[in-house]
């Protein structure tokens, strides 16, 4: 999964659901080690890639 959302997705805007409530929001900077790396607005998240549901341009 992780070269398919590298490979779609890279520098593009985001939205991840990993379920329950949340749902991260930004842009793609990375996709290394099983990470997925969120740029929004300078703030990073990294979310676990065996942990997304869903994943869609915003």
């Amino acid at each position: 999964m992780q070269s398919f959302i590298v490979e779609h997705y890279l520098n593009k805007a985001v939205d991840v659901y990993c379920g329950g409530p949340d749902v991260f929001r930004g842009t793609i900077e990375a996709g290394a080690d099983n990470v997925l790396t969120l740029n929004n607005e300078g703030k990073f998240t990294h979310v676990a890639i065996d942990k997304i549901i869903a994943i869609w341009a915003q």
